[in-house]
C-alpha cells in the first residue's frame, strides 16, 4: 500500500476538456461542425460557465476549435502547419536552453533538405525549374542587398519544399526555417559569402532540371553542410548569423 499513488483530484475544466476532446476524436464532431453552445455543455456536464469556457480556451489553443464572439467554437480541419504552430512556443524554450540544441536543429534541418531535394529531382517540371531559376535570378540581383538577399534564398527552399508535392514536408520546412531564423542561425554574413551561395544553388537548380535524384541530394548535402560547418566554427563569436 506504500507505493499507491495518491488521488489527484482535477479540474472541472480539465474534464470538460476530456469530454470534448473525446466527442471531436470520435467523429461526433467534425471538422468544420460546431459545438453546442456554452450554456447547453453546462448542463450536459453539469459545471459553471467558467469550466466550459476554460475548456474551450484550451482546446482553441491546441487549435482543436476557432471561437469567433457570436459564433460558438467551430471544430477546425486538423493540418501539419497548424500543429507544428501549437508546439512553437515550446521549441523556442528548448532551443534557447542549449547551444547543442540549436547544432541539432541545424542537423536536423540538413537531413530533411537533402530529402527533399532528392523528390524534388525526381518530381519537378519545367515550371518548377523555371520558378526556381527565377527566384536564383532574385537574389543575384540583391547580391548587395542583404535582406532582400536572404528572402529569396528562403523563398528557394521553400520552393523546392513544394515541389514535393507534400503539404507535410512543406509546413515542416516551414517551421524549420521559422525556428532557425528566430536564433539567426547559418551561415555568417561574409564578402564573396552570396557568390557561392548563389553558385551551389545554381548547382542544385541544374541537377533538378536534369532530374538528377542522387546528384541534387549530393549538391544540397554540400550546401547544407558548408553552412553548418561555418556555424560550428563561428558559434561563440557575436556576429549577426542569417539562415542558408
Amino acid at each position: 500500500m506504500e507505493n499507491e499513488s495518491p488521488i489527484v483530484r482535477r479540474k472541472l475544466s480539465q474534464e470538460v476538456f476530456d469530454r470534448l476532446l473525446q466527442w471531436i476524436n470520435d467523429g461526433e464532431y467534425p471538422p468544420g461542425s460546431l459545438l453546442p453552445p456554452e450554456r447547453q455543455l453546462m448542463e450536459v456536464f453539469k459545471v459553471g460557465r467558467p469550466a466550459v469556457r476554460e475548456a474551450l480556451q484550451d482546446l482553441q489553443r491546441l487549435g482543436l476549435v476557432s471561437i469567433t464572439h457570436g459564433g460558438g467554437a467551430k471544430v477546425t480541419e486538423p493540418t501539419a502547419q497548424s500543429v507544428l504552430s501549437q508546439i512553437a512556443v515550446t521549441v523556442h524554450h528548448v532551443l534557447a536552453s542549449s547551444q547543442q540544441n540549436l547544432v541539432h536543429l541545424k542537423e536536423t534541418r540538413t537531413f530533411f533538405e537533402v530529402g527533399m531535394a532528392r523528390i524534388a529531382a525526381a518530381r519537378a517540371t519545367d515550371a518548377d525549374v523555371a520558378d526556381l531559376r527565377r527566384i536564383l535570378s532574385n537574389m543575384e540581383a540583391s547580391a548587395t542587398e542583404f535582406a532582400a538577399f536572404m528572402k529569396h534564398d528562403i523563398d528557394f527552399h521553400r520552393r523546392i519544399a513544394t515541389i514535393t508535392g507534400n503539404p507535410i514536408y512543406v509546413a515542416v520546412s516551414e517551421a524549420l526555417l521559422t525556428w532557425l531564423s528566430k536564433y539567426h542561425i547559418g551561415e555568417l554574413r561574409k564578402v564573396g559569402r552570396e557568390a557561392q551561395t548563389l553558385e551551389e544553388h545554381r548547382h542544385i537548380i541544374d541537377r533538378i532540371a536534369l532530374h538528377d535524384v542522387e546528384g541534387t541530394a549530393a549538391a544540397m548535402q554540400v550546401h547544407q553542410t558548408r553552412a553548418a560547418d561555418l556555424y560550428a566554427s563561428h558559434s561563440d563569436e557575436k556576429v549577426i548569423n542569417a539562415v542558408r
